[in-house]
C-alpha cells in the first residue's frame, strides 16, 4: 500500500473552510477562466487557460516517470574486508571495487567526476535542469483539507428583494463616467483585501508554466474531470444539465408557483429558449436532448470559428434549433455588444413567440484574456452587460436566466447583478461540480422574471450605448448602479461579500492542488471514476459515449418505424365520395375534413435535408424530395406536396409547400395511437419548433387545417374564383388558408375520428355531446380510450370527395354532373343527420 504522497492518495475527514486570511497563504496563481480565442462570445478557452477547454479535446493522461534518489554517498572505509561492510548499497560496493574513493574523481589521476550524478528532475517538456522561478517554491497552503467531494449541491438565494424596480428617473443619474481603471488589486469593497490579493497572486504562478504540464496537472486533480461531456458536443452540456438538476429543473419543466408543470409534452405549447454567446452550442443540445421536439430554440453567437456547430448535435435534432445573428439575420455578425443586433433579436424571438418571449435564456460568454487574466472582469464587462441586457429583452415574465460570470469584485459587475436582484424573484449565484474548482467562472442564475422591467432594460440599452462610444478613448463607465445604493440593501451586500470569499477560498486549494499535482506526478485522484457515476445517475443522464449517427436507407427506417404494422394498410386509397356512398357517414359529428391539393404521399425524415416521399404502391419506391427543408430524424409523416400560390396575375408567386395530413412519428415519438386531433395538434406543434421564419429560402411546412364535417361551409366560405399565372383557363377555384397562400383544391378528405363501436351524438337535454356505445348501450361524456381510432383505423377508412369536371362546389361554377355531389347536395345531407 503507498503512503499518502506516493500515489494514490486520500483526503481527511471534512473540515470547516476558512478564511483565506487564517491560511497564511504564499501563493500565487494564473488566470483560471476558459476563455476562447480573441472576439468569440462563446464559452470556449484559451490553451494556457487554467479551466481548459469545453470541447472533448481531453488530454492523455502523462506517461512519466520520476526517479528517487535515496542515494547518498556515505564515508567509504578505507581497508578490505571491513570496508565493504559498511556498504549500504550494491552500487556503493560496485563502485569501490572499481576503485572509487571519497574526495577522489574516478580514472587513472582521478581525474574523472567526484559527485554521484543525481536522479532526473524533468518534469514535463521542460529541459533538463530547467527550474521555474517562482513555481517550484513550497506554497503555504494545505490543500489536502479540502472537502469530500460530493455529488449532493445546494442552492444559496439572494435574500427577496424588497425594494421597487428603479424606474428611469432614478436611474438617470446612476450611470457614472471616469478614467478607465485597469487595476483589480484595489477593488476591495465586496471582498476581504487579504484573499483578494491572494488569488490574484494565485493567477501569477502558472504563467510560467507549460499549459500541457498545467492541464495534465488539473486533469488529474479535479475529482469531478471525468464527467467531461458524456455523448454530448462538449462539457457545456453536462454544465447545463448539472446546473438544470440542481435548479429542479426549472430550465427544461418549469412550473407555476403550486409546483404544476407549465408546459407538458401532451402541451399545445412548445418550450422556447435562446441561447446566446455560446457557441458551438452544447447547452441547446442538452435541453433539445432531454424536450426533443418539444423545444424550439434561438441562438445568436459570434460568427466565425466558434459559431454553432449544429452539423455535431449528435445528441439532439438540430432542426429544432434556429440561429440568428442579429441585424442581418443570418447574415449577422451575432456580436451581442451592437445595440442593432439586441434589439432585431428582441424582435425577431417576439414575432416567434407570438409576443410573449422564450421561457428561459441561457448565455456562457467568454473571450481571450491571455496574458491579461487577473484584468477578465474588466475586460469583459461590456460582454456580462450585454448578456444581461439581452435577457431582460427576450425573457417572457415569468421566465429565466441563467449566465455565466467571472470575478465579480468591481461595483461595476456587482451593480449588475443589483440590477438582476431587483428585475427577477430570486438570484443564486451559483458554481456547480462541473465547472473546474480552480477557475472563477461562476453562473448567475436568475428566477422568474417580474413585470415592469421595461425601464431598466432601456437603461442598459443606454449604458451599452455609451460603453461603445467610449471605446477608443480613456473614458469608461465605472457605474451602473451607486455604491451607497448596494449598500443600502445590507442582506445583498452581505451574500454577495460572502459569496466572493467562499469561492476566493476554494480556488486557491484548487489552485494550490494543482501545484502540488505538477511537482508530483504520482500524485492522482482516485474518486473519479465513482463520482462521475454517481453524477450522471443522480441527473438523469445515460453513460454512453459519443458516437456519431449511422445512415440507414428510407426503406430500412420505415419498417424500424412503423413496428411490424401489416405493410398493406400503407396502400389503401381513399373511397370516393358519391350518392352511394354518402351513407357509409352514420353519424356527422364522427368526422372531420380537410381540403386537399394534390396526391396523398407518405414522407420520411432521416434528418436534416435527408427526407423521402412515398406513395404507398410499392415499398422499396422511396424518392429523394426536391425541395429546399429540414426535418429531424426518425419522422414519419402523412403529406402532400402543394403549389401554394400568393397574389394574382403576373404578379403571382408560386411555391412547393409540405402539407401534413396526419403524423405516425415525430422525431422518434410514435403518436399512430393518439386521436386523430391530438395527432393534428401534435403536428402543428412539431411544425411550429421545425419552421425556420429567418429561412424565406426554404420550403414552408404547414398542417392541413382541420375542420368538423357539421362546419363544413365554413370550407366553402374560403373558395374563390382567382386568375392562376400561366393557366389557359383563366380563372380557376382556390382555396385561401390561415395564412393568406392559396392553391387550387381537388377534393376533401373526411375523415372519421371514432372507433367502432363507438360513436359521437348531442344530448338535447344537456346541449353537449356525448359518447355512445352502440353494441352495449353505455354512454358517457368523457372520452373512452377504446372510442379513439388509432393512425391504420383513420386512413384505411377515409372517404374523399373529388372536386373534378361536374362536381359544384362554388356558386360561379355552373355545369353540374347530376350523377355526382354538390355542394348542395352534401350540406343538406350534413344538416339532416347533425342532430
Amino acid at each position: 500500500m503507498k503512503r499518502r504522497g506516493e500515489g494514490e492518495f486520500s483526503s481527511p475527514q471534512k473540515k470547516q473552510k476558512k478564511r483565506a486570511a487564517e491560511l497564511g497563504l504564499t501563493l500565487s496563481s494564473t488566470s483560471d477562466e476558459e476563455p476562447p480565442p480573441f472576439g468569440n462570445h462563446g464559452p470556449q478557452e484559451s490553451s494556457t487557460s487554467l479551466s481548459g477547454s469545453d470541447s472533448e479535446n481531453e488530454e492523455k493522461r502523462p506517461v512519466s516517470s520520476s526517479f528517487s534518489n535515496d542515494f547518498k554517498a556515505d564515508s567509504l572505509v578505507e581497508g578490505t574486508s571491513s570496508r565493504y561492510s559498511m556498504y549500504n548499497s550494491v552500487s556503493q560496493k560496485m563502485m569501490a571495487k572499481m576503485g572509487f574513493r571519497e574526495g577522489e574523481g574516478l580514472g587513472k589521476h582521478s581525474q574523472g567526476r567526484k559527485d554521484i550524478v543525481e536522479a532526473s528532475n524533468q518534469k514535463g517538456r521542460r529541459g533538463l535542469g530547467l527550474t521555474l522561478k517562482g513555481f517550484d517554491q513550497e506554497l503555504n497552503v494545505d490543500w489536502r483539507d479540502e472537502p469530500e467531494p460530493s455529488i449532493s449541491e445546494q442552492v444559496s438565494w439572494f435574500p427577496e428583494c424588497t425594494t421597487e424596480i428603479p424606474n428611469t428617473q432614478e436611474m438617470r443619474e446612476w450611470m457614472t463616467v471616469g478614467k478607465r481603471k485597469m487595476v483589480i488589486e484595489d477593488e476591495t469593497e465586496f471582498c476581504g483585501e487579504e484573499l483578494l490579493h491572494s488569488v490574484l497572486q494565485c493567477k501569477s504562478v502558472f504563467d510560467v508554466l507549460d499549459g500541457e504540464e498545467m492541464r495534465r496537472a488539473r486533469t488529474r486533480s479535479n475529482p469531478y474531470e471525468m464527467i467531461r461531456g458524456v455523448f454530448f458536443l462538449n462539457r457545456a452540456a453536462m454544465k447545463m444539465a448539472n446546473i438544470d438538476f440542481v435548479f429542479d429543473r426549472m430550465f427544461t419543466n418549469p412550473k407555476d408557483s403550486l409546483g404544476n408543470s407549465l408546459l407538458k409534452d401532451r402541451s399545445p405549447e412548445l418550450l422556447y429558449f435562446a441561447d446566446v454567446c455560446a457557441g458551438p452550442g452544447g447547452f441547446s443540445e442538452y435541453v433539445l436532448w432531454r424536450k426533443k421536439w418539444h423545444a424550439k430554440g434561438f441562438g445568436m453567437t459570434l460568427k466565425g470559428p466558434n459559431d454553432f456547430k449544429l452539423e455535431d448535435f449528435y445528441a439532439a435534432s438540430s432542426e429544432l434549433f434556429e440561429p440568428y445573428y442579429g441585424d442581418g439575420g443570418i447574415d449577422g455578425d451575432g456580436d451581442v455588444t451592437r445595440p442593432g443586433n439586441i434589439t432585431a433579436f428582441r424582435n425577431f424571438i417576439l414575432d416567434n413567440t407570438d409576443r410573449k418571449g422564450v421561457h428561459f435564456m441561457m448565455a456562457d460568454g467568454g473571450f481571450s484574456v491571455e496574458k491579461q487574466e487577473n484584468l477578465q472582469e474588466i475586460l469583459s464587462k461590456q460582454l456580462l452587460l450585454c448578456q444581461f441586457l439581452t435577457g431582460l429583452s427576450v425573457i417572457r415574465t415569468g421566465g429565466h436566466f441563467i449566465c455565466k460570470t467571472f470575478d465579480l469584485f468591481t461595483p461595476f459587475s456587482v451593480g449588475l447583478i443589483y440590477l438582476l436582484y431587483t428585475c427577477f424573484e430570486r438570484v443564486s449565484l451559483f458554481k456547480p461540480v462541473t465547472s473546474r474548482p480552480a477557475n472563477s467562472e461562476r453562473y448567475v442564475v436568475c428566477k422568474s422574471l417580474k413585470s415592469g422591467i421595461d425601464d431598466v432594460r432601456e437603461y442598459l440599452f443606454e449604458v451599452n450605448c455609451k460603453l461603445n462610444q467610449l471605446r477608443k478613448s480613456d473614458l469608461d463607465v465605472n457605474l451602473v448602479v451607486p455604491l451607497e445604493v448596494i449598500k443600502g440593501d445590507p442582506e445583498f451586500t452581505d451574500y454577495m461579500i460572502r459569496s466572493n470569499e467562499s469561492h476566493c477560498s476554494s480556488q486557491i486549494k484548487a489552485l494550490a492542488k494543482i501545484h502540488a499535482f505538477v511537482q508530483d506526478s504520482t500524485l492522482s485522484e482516485p474518486r473519479q471514476a465513482d463520482i462521475r457515476k454517481g453524477c450522471l445517475r443522480l441527473w438523469g443522464i445515460p453513460d454512453q459515449a459519443r458516437v456519431a449517427l449511422s445512415s440507414s436507407d428510407p426503406k430500412s427506417k420505415f419498417f424500424e418505424l412503423i413496428k411490424g404494422t401489416d405493410i398493406d394498410i400503407f396502400s389503401y386509397k381513399p373511397t370516393p365520395l358519391n350518392s352511394k356512398t354518402l351513407d357509409k357517414i352514420r353519424s356527422v359529428l364522427d368526422y372531420r375534413c380537410m381540403v386537399s391539393g394534390n396526391e396523398q404521399k407518405f414522407l420520411i425524415g432521416l434528418g436534416k435535408s435527408q427526407i423521402y416521399t412515398w406513395d404507398g404502391r410499392q415499398s422499396d419506391r422511396w424518392t429523394k424530395l426536391d425541395l429546399k427543408t429540414e426535418l429531424p430524424r426518425d419522422t414519419l409523416l402523412s403529406v402532400e406536396i402543394v403549389h401554394e400560390l400568393k397574389g394574382e396575375g403576373k404578379a403571382q408567386r408560386k411555391i412547393s409547400a409540405i402539407h401534413i395530413l396526419d403524423a405516425l412519428v415525430l422525431n422518434g415519438s410514435d403518436i399512430r395511437e393518439q386521436h386523430f386531433i391530438h395527432r393534428i395538434q401534435l403536428a402543428e406543434k412539431f411544425v411550429k419548433a421545425v419552421s425556420k421564419s429567418s429561412r424565406p429560402d426554404m420550403n414552408p411546412i404547414r398542417v392541413k387545417e382541420m375542420y368538423r364535417l357539421e362546419d363544413m361551409e365554413r370550407i366553402f366560405d374560403r373558395l374563390e374564383l382567382k386568375v392562376i399565372k400561366g393557366s389557359h383557363q383563366g380563372l380557376r377555384l382556390s382555396y385561401t388558408g390561415r395564412d393568406d397562400r392559396h392553391f387550387v383544391p381537388t377534393g376533401l378528405y373526411i375523415v372519421r375520428t371514432m372507433n367502432d363501436p363507438w360513436t359521437m351524438a348531442f344530448s338535447k337535454t344537456n346541449k353537449k355531446k356525448f359518447f355512445f356505445n352502440k353494441t352495449t348501450g353505455f354512454s358517457t361524456y368523457e372520452l373512452p380510450l377504446d372510442a379513439i381510432a388509432p393512425f391504420h383505423i383513420c386512413y384505411y377508412g377515409r372517404l374523399f370527395w373529388e372536386w373534378g369536371d361536374g362536381v359544384r362546389v362554388h356558386n360561379s361554377q355552373k355545369c353540374q354532373d347530376p350523377e355526382k355531389l354538390s355542394k348542395e347536395d352534401i350540406l343538406s345531407f350534413i344538416q339532416a343527420h347533425s342532430v
